[in-house]
């Protein structure tokens, strides 16, 4: 099948390691899917931040929900911050557990002020040092490679152990736990599944081997979660606790199994890792639906950061219940920042550009937002008719309306600037409307209609719009705002664990 042809594409293009002919194959890859007609690109999405003016320093974050507030600096006023940011519900509701090497209903944006990595995740795709300060590959015998990390000394956790060999190969050792690499737990992406053994050469330098040559591993080490390093005496019995029988996943996950191999879930013991920013306290409450929510989150800069001590001393986390809480409360100085999207309306960010005190700043693109056309029911099982739809819908017009123009119109599935995104792809997936009512005439004497009245899609097509791009663009916007609700419920769900 195409899918299946597409994912054997991807599955090469993983292991090659010429940077040309990787290359040459991504291009052929976002050709192949662009050919299908399957995935309409509506809008690039940016991330909004609004500031306060007695702060500056303002570097857009390089993922989805990285908020580097640390770079922050304040000119004026007291040295704590507030915050609301957006989070993976919208307006923001709670931090979770606040632990590094599990999901739901953990945030990545407080994680990643927490806890580090070997390395992270910079501007065009590019990888740079964290708790490594430099690494060598080379390959082994078995066709696989070995990394060796020489990790940055003087690094200490938020409790005062220190960053060593031994504490980042605890946090492979309980993360990597066998039972643990499976699709249905880390091993949703590529990383735990072709890493074959670590070990420490000395206190300061970790060694990882591969069963195969990958080109996204250290693309894949800058990831938020799960495998962030966590203090040794966070683990659930400190230093010596053992990743099999009492591992650093939830406790809610029970035991896992795989093969004969029994992993019981603990959890940590505390929230403790390297970041800039150390959890300090939170108050929380309980809504009408019986949900649990944090009222505030309070971190504390760390003083002794290794890239140096944030200027913030103190960060708040403020729960609002709406976004004209959030807008009133930017306005009259009792906020200092909103970062991240679904916080505030279009509208809002539209009204906050007249305030004097307020600065705002938009992200480049992060991601781009699509429309996914099923091609397993009629009519969209005709490839005209999904080229008719995809010329069909101004997504300009959609953008003004219903974005406050925040956005902007894309036509392909990734950022262009995404790393090997960069190309040129035709026909270009536009709003065009002489093309959508060709197309529209082609599928009608593909597949004439009983009657001409009966040609629903040429007639809506006559007036700007298609009656299935009209119902694709609904259900767009319907689970646009929804999918953050079951998103929720589904985690809720997933072997009965509580989020």
């Amino acid at each position: 099948s195409s899918r299946d042809e597409l994912f054997e594409k991807i599955e090469r293009v993983l292991q090659e390691e010429d940077h040309k002919r990787r290359a040459t194959q991504w291009e052929d890859i976002h050709n192949y899917y662009h050919r299908q007609a399957t995935m309409l690109p509506l809008w690039g999405k940016r991330v909004p931040t609004v500031m306060n003016k007695r702060l500056t320093g303002y570097e857009m974050g390089n993922q989805q929900f990285d908020y580097p507030v640390h770079k922050l600096v304040l000119l004026t006023g007291p040295r704590n911050v507030t915050i609301s940011p957006g989070a993976q519900t919208g307006l923001f509701q709670s931090v979770g557990r606040l632990d590094p090497h599990t999901y739901r209903p953990n945030e990545f944006f407080s994680n990643n002020w927490v806890y580090e990595s070997l390395v992270r995740y910079g501007s065009e795709g590019q990888v740079l040092p964290a708790l490594a300060k430099s690494w060598s590959i080379t390959d082994t015998p078995n066709g696989g490679q070995e990394y060796t990390f020489a990790l940055r000394e003087n690094v200490y956790f938020h409790d005062g152990q220190p960053w060593n060999c031994e504490a980042a190969k605890m946090n492979f050792d309980h993360v990597l736990a066998k039972p643990l690499t499976t699709p249905d737990w880390h091993g949703w992406y590529g990383l735990p599944k072709i890493i074959s053994e670590w070990t420490c050469d000395g206190d300061m330098e970790f060694r990882v081997k591969t069963i195969s040559k990958y080109y996204p591993f250290l693309q894949e080490m800058t990831f938020i979660r799960p495998l962030r390093m966590l203090s040794p005496g966070a683990f659930a019995f400190g230093n010596n606790t053992d990743p099999i029988t009492a591992n650093s996943c939830h406790v809610g996950w029970g035991e896992i199994s795989l093969e004969g191999e029994v992993v019981t879930c603990a959890g940590i013991s505390a929230i403790s890792g390297t970041g800039p920013f150390a959890f300090s306290s939170r108050s929380t409450s309980t809504t009408k639906d019986g949900d649990e929510v944090d009222d505030e989150v309070t971190f504390v800069g760390n003083k002794n950061y290794w890239a140096g001590a944030p200027s913030i001393e103190t960060l708040k986390i403020v729960r609002y219940e709406n976004s004209e809480d959030v807008k009133v409360a930017l306005m009259d100085g009792s906020l200092d920042v909103v970062w991240g999207s679904g916080v505030l309306q279009a509208q809002d960010l539209d009204d906050l550009e007249e305030e004097q005190d307020l600065s705002i700043f938009h992200s480049g693109v992060i991601q781009n937002v699509i429309m996914l056309l099923n091609t397993g029911k009629a009519p969209l099982d005709d490839i005209v008719v999904r080229k008719t739809i995809i010329h069909a819908i101004d997504k300009k017009a959609i953008i003004d309306k219903e974005l406050g123009n925040v956005q902007r119109p894309v036509d392909t599935v990734f950022p262009f600037d995404s790393p090997y995104c960069d190309v040129d792809l035709t026909p270009r997936w536009d709003y065009d409307i002489e093309k959508a009512l060709l197309l529209s005439c082609a599928s009608s004497e593909i597949a004439p209609s009983k009657s001409k009245d009966d040609n629903s899609l040429a007639v809506g097509l006559g007036l700007g719009l298609g009656l299935v791009s009209i119902v694709c663009v609904s259900v767009a916007f319907f689970y646009y705002g929804e999918s953050k609700k079951y998103e929720v419920e589904l985690e809720r769900a997933k072997k009965g664990v509580q989020a």
